[in-house]
């Protein structure tokens, strides 16, 4: 099969397409026949997991294959598989999906949205969990209450647009100007434009302030939200240092009135996937896509992921 292999630490530039064996399965394990992933910045992270002087010791990464996110249909199942069979059609999570086949348990996957392409619904899984997770588990969102949503443009920001609102509440969005028109689309109430207007000096409090961009001070990010508000920090990948240094100093400052501020990683579990799935069968989810690359182009995609600009989700077509 063909597959995107990481031949040395560092930056995309240590991916190569080559041709492998197709991965085997274990007796819990599902294979797919992957029709499209997506990028996440897990992925970049996992190019640079070892520390330096470690990474050119070892040359090598242990594991090659790259790629998380995937959608396609069961190639194959191990003998204690139960739910899937040959053929079926699922999204989800997997080792390795930057490939025609990738392995996964049956518990990290899910019955594909009938309404929904294979790229679109590759483009769910990583992004849309933490969105769900954040605002529903971490956050509590309720009815009514209002969210301010920072860095709102990306894969993890559009999909919490839409899960806040079908979660009732009221829902702020904060990007640069390219992505305006977008967050109006996908039914944002309000758009902030911070190349001119500062959330923090806006005047308005919140009750729930999902952060994706762990790039403003907390007293800002205190200043903007009601007394008894939240301050959830979501990242993964190349983002974690900003996020533990903001907690970290969050620790030895004093706690002001009610207000709580923690961090946030998500797990992806089939029952918050289908969640999910029929949000989007219902409507009130449609992944945004950026760009679509081809499986050779994946380090132009992971490039592109770093710049920062990206407009959504971008998606791996294989196949």
């Amino acid at each position: 099969m063909k597959a995107i292999v990481q031949v040395r630490y560092g930056s995309p530039d240590g991916l190569e397409l080559r041709d492998i064996e197709p991965p085997p399965i274990g007796e819990d394990q599902v294979r797919i026949e992957v029709r499209a992933a997506s990028v996440n910045f897990a992925d970049l992270g996992s190019l640079k997991r070892l520390p330096q002087l470690i990474g050119r010791l070892l040359r090598q990464p242990r594991t090659r294959r790259r790629g998380f996110d995937l959608s396609g249909r069961v190639e194959a199942t191990g003998k204690n598989v139960t739910q899937w069979k040959p053929g079926d059609e699922v999204f989800g999570v997997g080792i390795g999906s930057f490939a025609e086949f990738a392995v996964s348990t049956e518990n990290r996957l899910a019955a594909k949205p009938r309404n929904l392409t294979f790229e679109q619904a590759a483009a769910i899984p990583v992004a849309g969990v933490t969105a769900l997770q954040g605002l529903r588990d971490k956050a509590l969102l309720k009815t009514g209450q209002s969210v301010l949503i920072y860095g709102a443009g990306g894969g993890v920001g559009t999909f919490a647009v839409q899960i806040a609102k079908a979660l009732g509440a009221r829902v702020t969005a904060v990007s640069n100007t390219s992505n305006i028109d977008l967050l109006r689309t996908i039914g944002a109430d309000e758009v902030l434009d911070y190349t001119h207007q500062d959330f923090a000096g806006h005047g308005q409090r919140y009750d729930v302030l999902f952060d994706l961009g762990a790039n403003r001070s907390l007293k800002d990010c205190r200043r903007a939200l009601t007394p008894g508000g939240i301050h959830v920090l979501a990242g993964a990948g190349t983002r974690m240092w900003p996020i533990v240094s903001r907690l970290v100093k969050a620790q030895l400052r004093a706690k002001i009135g009610k207000q709580r501020i923690g961090p946030f990683l998500a797990r992806v579990r089939q029952a918050d996937l289908v969640v999910l799935k029929d949000l989007a069968e219902a409507g009130k989810l449609v992944p945004a896509i950026d760009r679509v690359y081809p499986l050779s182009a994946v380090p132009d995609a992971l490039r592109y992921l770093g710049t920062g600009g990206a407009r959504g989700k971008i998606v791996i077509r294989i196949g």
